[in-house]
């Protein structure tokens, strides 16, 4: 217990100190970075210091498997330099005792981020998303789901536009139960109009069995008219509407189950954001399987391993299984794979490739 202890002790400690050195050259890069992206905006220093932190938390937790085989690699080749995994081993304990405390750790270290450091990076990209918005000027559109439905607002010819439907199709540009709210440059409401259905199409709505109020009237309700069809001209395409929706990391994974119902609800497909939700499930999985690859090729004594080919290759294959991590995540985002295949394969699958090496090199 003593020595699952010692070894966890030491991994934490390293894996800190990695990630410290890895936060201070984000942040060195990123606010380069930032001060190019908005130079002559009139955004002050501090400012742009804080759209600097806003986004580091995102960056942190996309590189976590980085973080984990990095600390992996300085852990265990120090280790190996000391002699202290061959005295454990001629204590008669083996290789796969000695990686509990670590992949204890390592499990830790991934629920915590999923719990904690996934809704704190999704709320910080969110608000830098909001800032740098803001800052460039956009705005033109938005979209919302909810249990009400679905909430458009674009940009009208004196005003902004708010489109409320209860259903639309998969792609947004059919929308049934529909309302348009139309502003004016204050914000006050000028005019209101319900259809049974709005069909989008190249710089316009197509509105079928609508009827309007126009409230610069003294009685909107007795100048209301019905129109069987009629156009609302609009600068949204159903590419613009598909991306408000925006990225699935600008939402925590304790929001994302309400809003992937929501999302089936309005009748859009749900399937990018659940296979996002499995893919955070599973990242405990991806960095034990990142600690395993980085301890099965350094776990050798430095003498008769070549270490710096075994650094590299342990790197190449840690590389390799992230990619082949976010192939998998393009093909359930598309359909081609089952959603827990997409999320689930590829962790398991480097979670045995590193144990199979261990067990030919330690046993075999």
């Amino acid at each position: 217990m003593i020595l699952h202890l010692y070894f966890a002790r030491r991994y934490s400690t390293t894996f800190l100190f990695v990630a410290a050195i890895f936060f201070g050259i984000i942040l060195l890069v990123d606010l380069v970075d930032q001060v190019r992206r908005f130079e002559g905006s009139g955004i002050s220093f501090p400012g742009i210091v804080g759209l600097t932190l806003l986004s580091a938390p995102q960056t942190i937790y996309t590189i976590l498997p980085l973080l984990v085989i990095v600390t992996t690699l300085a852990l265990f080749l120090n280790l190996s330099r000391t002699s202290e995994l061959v005295v454990t081993r001629a204590s008669g304990r083996s290789a796969f005792r000695s990686l509990i405390g670590p992949v204890v750790v390592t499990l830790l270290i991934g629920a915590l981020a999923v719990a904690a450091l996934n809704p704190i990076s999704a709320s910080t990209a969110r608000q830098y998303d909001l800032m740098a918005e803001r800052l460039s000027g956009g705005g033109g559109s938005a979209l919302s789901v909810g249990s009400e439905g679905i909430w458009l607002r674009q940009r009208g010819e004196t005003g902004q536009i708010v489109i409320q439907a209860r259903r639309a199709d998969e792609n947004g540009t059919v929308l049934r139960g529909v309302s348009f709210f139309g502003f004016d440059g204050i914000g006050d409401p000028t005019t209101r109009i319900e259809a049974r259905t709005a069909r989008l199409e190249p710089g316009q709505w197509i509105l079928g069995d609508a009827k309007t109020w126009d409230f610069s009237t003294p009685n909107a309700e007795a100048s209301a008219r019905r129109i069987d069809r009629m156009t609302v001209p609009t600068s949204l395409t159903a590419e613009r509407i598909l991306d408000s929706f925006g990225d699935p990391a600008t939402l925590g994974v304790w929001n994302l189950p309400a809003f992937i119902d929501d999302l089936r609800e309005a009748g859009f497909s749900a399937q990018r954001h659940t296979v996002y939700l499995q893919m955070q499930l599973s990242l405990p999985v991806l960095l034990v399987a990142m600690m395993l690859v980085g301890a099965a090729f350094t776990m050798r004594h430095s003498r008769v391993s070549r270490t710096g080919l075994m650094v590299l290759l342990a790197l190449t294959l840690g590389f390799t299984l992230f990619f082949i991590r976010n192939f998998a995540q393009i093909l359930g985002e598309e359909g081609q794979i089952p959603v827990l295949l997409a999320a689930w394969g590829p962790p398991v699958a480097a979670v045995l490739l590193p144990i199979g090496l261990l067990l030919h090199w330690e046993d075999g």
